[in-house]
């Protein structure tokens, strides 16, 4: 197929409908490409439930050897799952996953050795412009020797890795309630789990890419109504639930409120700084106050960025940070290659929970201190005369910090906004944070109103 490549090659993967989009002919042209651009003699390539994950991969896998590299073959796998294989091997990777997309969609998340990304200035424009030139013009010569394709079961490696990075020596008998979404959870957990004091009461493990419970995204609070009934009927000390590709968790407490992302962040970077005191961790510009606030008390650095995972990657390698957290719930770790794991991070709430006699909700309490509005998006015709009005309403005031490190951060002493423009809808996202509930809100209602012309 010809394809539009512009519609599926975004900032950092590949993500569109199959076969609508892009199909196994093109995945094919993706391996060929990935493997002349990074140059590699072999790779790793793992792939989610998805129904059209194995072909589109096995695709992939074809076009890579017949460029010459030998290709192992992880199977099914979460995407830190691939990150671990990609580190562990020191091997560029492949994996084939649309995250929290509808089933319709494919994607491909790449990576250069030891989990290095691949994004738009880091190789994947140089991957879109071989393809597009191979789909007009047919496919490139085959090597003259054809790779090897082989298959390996990483998924044992994998959690002793990550087991190997927290203490559980210590660590109580907790009842944790884990939704997996029908997403590579289901697949992970059950490993991973396994050497803990716990008793798992799992949700929605059958590997299911048509997701037909709810979309395995726990960040939109409608797909985690029944964790939270279930946490409370079960009477469990927290619960779990994980995206479709199972990189990102989000965490419920006792009495099943959801917890900031940004808490688990802080909590996670205190632990991280008792391991590597002095170290410096990395956020993103849309996390709470409290993040380089408890990174500061516990002897830490922290280093503002922008929102993206290849910008926390870069400053990850450039600063040498022992840990990185979005409010996303991406969580990265010097330890894991600077990749995220949403599985380690829930390894260490469920370590920090059962080293104390408190609840869930009481141990983070200290690491969640301001009122957020959580992201609120707003349909806008022009996305760059919306934020020009909004930075104008404030450029005047004595009281107010502007900058544009990404979108525009608006800030005092008591609260402070960010909007950013979507960069693949005609969308503004706004956060907002202050001191107490009631400022929070007032300043909500302030910027909405500018920001859609009430």
């Amino acid at each position: 197929m010809t394809a539009d490549l512009s519609q599926i090659v975004k900032a950092y993967d590949v993500r569109g409908v199959v076969p609508d989009q892009w199909d196994e002919a093109l995945a094919e042209l993706f391996g060929a490409a990935f493997v002349q651009v990074t140059g590699a003699d072999a790779i790793v390539v793992g792939h989610d439930m998805r129904p059209s994950s194995p072909g589109l991969s096995g695709a992939f896998a074809r076009g890579a050897a017949a460029r010459g590299a030998d290709v192992t073959l992880i199977g099914l796998c979460s995407t830190d799952q691939l990150y671990f294989a990609s580190g562990k091997f020191d091997l560029p990777g492949a994996m084939f996953t649309a995250s929290h997309n509808p089933a319709q969609y494919n994607g491909i998340k790449m990576c250069r050795a030891g989990a290095a990304p691949v994004g738009q200035d880091t190789g994947l424009a140089d991957i879109r412009a071989l393809v597009e030139s191979w789909s007009e013009q047919g496919a490139p010569e085959p090597a003259a020797e054809r790779g090897t394709v082989t298959e390996r079961d990483t998924l044992t490696d994998y959690a002793a890795h990550l087991l190997s990075l927290v203490d559980l020596s210590s660590m109580r008998p907790l009842k944790v309630v884990v939704d997996a979404g029908n997403g590579m959870g289901g697949h992970t957990v059950p490993t991973v789990f396994e050497p803990l004091p716990v008793t798992l009461v799992p949700m929605y493990f059958e590997l299911d890419g048509t997701f037909p419970n709810h979309e395995a995204n726990p960040l939109d609070p409608a797909n985690i109504v029944d964790l939270q009934a279930r946490v409370l009927s079960e009477g469990a000390d927290l619960g779990i639930a994980f995206d479709g590709d199972a990189d990102r968790c989000f965490v419920v407490d006792e009495r099943g409120q959801g917890i900031s992302p940004s808490a688990i962040t802080a909590l996670v970077a205190a632990r991280e700084l008792a391991k590597h005191p002095g170290g410096t961790v990395i956020h993103n510009l849309i996390t709470s106050w409290s993040v380089p606030e408890v990174v500061r008390e516990n002897g830490g650095v922290p280093v503002r960025t922008r929102v993206g995972h290849s910008f926390i990657k870069q400053e990850m390698a450039r600063t040498g940070a022992i840990f990185g957290g979005e409010h996303s719930a991406h969580y990265y770790f010097r330890d894991f290659w600077n990749a995220d794991t949403g599985m380690l991070a829930a390894l260490h709430v469920l370590v920090a929970l059962g080293g104390q006699d408190g609840t869930l909700s009481e141990l983070v309490a200290q690491y969640d201190r301001y009122a957020g509005s959580g992201e609120i998006n707003s349909t806008v015709d022009d996305q760059s005369a919306r934020t020009a009005a909004v930075k104008a309403a404030y450029a005047s005031r004595k009281d107010v910090t502007i900058d544009e490190l990404d979108g525009l951060t608006v800030s005092t002493e008591d609260w402070w906004f960010n909007l950013r423009p979507s960069n693949t809808e005609p969308l503004l996202r706004l956060n907002v944070e202050a001191r107490d509930e009631q400022t929070m809100a007032k300043m909500r209602d302030e910027a909405l109103g500018l920001i859609r012309g009430a």
